[in-house]
């Protein structure tokens, strides 16, 4: 079971998304909008953020910049979620670090599936890897690992 947190400023959407995501057996809360996800961020990290683009006040984008940007939250995975259709805001969320993008309306299959996809790579690892650790494994030096003498 997944936790995920929705973050979007329509109820009707969220409340839908919940009940078809605790339907497939993950927990699922939301929040109206990007401010309060963030502090919601802050003392509880769930498994995947499902995240709508257009918001008022801090936009999905402007929420997802700032999760990339910080030591705690760059590596949480996210689907933007949004009414909006257009390649040009589908390869923004990209860019800004999501790993997948869903337009409303959504079917029950496509909302389960990308889900699932997203989720399926982090099942075999832990759901956070503190940065320090992230680029000492990208770089091959594991604390951990015995320190090479240098010969003289």
């Amino acid at each position: 079971m997944s936790h995920i947190l929705i973050v979007d400023d329509d109820e009707m959407i969220a409340q839908m998304a919940s009940e078809i995501l605790m339907d497939a057996g993950h927990a699922c809360g939301w929040v109206a909008d990007g401010e309060r996800a963030l502090d919601l961020l802050r003392w509880r990290r769930p498994d995947l953020l499902l995240l709508d683009q257009d918001m008022p006040g801090l936009t999905g984008a402007q929420v997802l910049r700032s999760l990339r940007s910080s030591a705690e939250t760059y590596d949480l995975p996210v689907i933007m979620f949004t009414g909006i259709s257009g390649v040009e805001d589908e390869n923004a969320a990209f860019h800004n670090g999501a790993q997948a993008y869903i337009r409303k309306p959504f079917e029950a299959h496509v909302l389960i599936g990308q889900v699932d996809e997203v989720l399926a790579p982090r099942a075999e690892r832990p759901s956070h890897l503190s940065l320090m650790d992230h680029l000492e494994q990208a770089t091959g030096r594991w604390r951990d690992a015995p320190k090479q003498r240098a010969v003289s």
